[in-house]
C-alpha cells in the first residue's frame, strides 16, 4: 500500500505561480510511474503531467510551456511547477502512482487550486 499526502495548492491571482508537492510513503518510490491529474466542477477527471519511472515526460497540450514536472527519487516527493496560471486550470489536483508489479494504482487526496481572474 502507498500513500499519497499533496501539498502546496491555494489561491492565486491570474498569472502567478504555485508549486504542487506529493510525498509517497514507499521507499521504492523510483519504481513508480507518478503522474498528476485534475478534475474542475462538473468535469472529467483528467491527466495534467506524467513523469515515468525512467523520466520520460508528458504534459496534456493546455499546460505545455506552463507547468513542469519533476521528481526527487531521495525524498520520495513528485512536483508540480506551475506558471502562468489561468482561470481554466482552477481543479482540484490529485497525485498518482502506478507500479507495474506488484500491480498498484494510488491516489491522494487531492488538493485545491484556485485562480483567480
Amino acid at each position: 500500500q502507498v500513500q499519497l499526502v499533496e501539498s502546496g495548492g491555494g489561491l492565486v491571482q491570474s498569472g502567478g505561480s504555485l508549486r504542487l508537492s506529493c510525498a509517497a510513503s514507499r521507499s521504492i518510490f523510483s519504481n513508480y510511474h507518478m503522474a498528476w491529474y485534475r478534475q474542475a466542477p462538473g468535469k472529467q477527471r483528467e491527466l495534467v503531467a506524467r513523469i515515468d519511472r525512467g523520466g520520460s515526460i508528458n504534459y496534456v497540450d493546455s499546460v505545455k510551456g506552463r507547468f513542469t514536472i519533476s521528481r526527487d527519487n531521495a525524498k520520495n516527493t513528485v512536483f508540480l511547477q506551475m506558471n502562468s496560471l489561468k482561470p481554466e486550470d482552477t481543479a482540484v489536483y490529485y497525485c498518482n502512482a502506478v507500479i507495474s508489479f506488484p500491480p498498484g494504482n494510488y491516489w491522494g487526496q487531492g488538493t485545491q487550486v484556485t485562480v483567480s481572474s
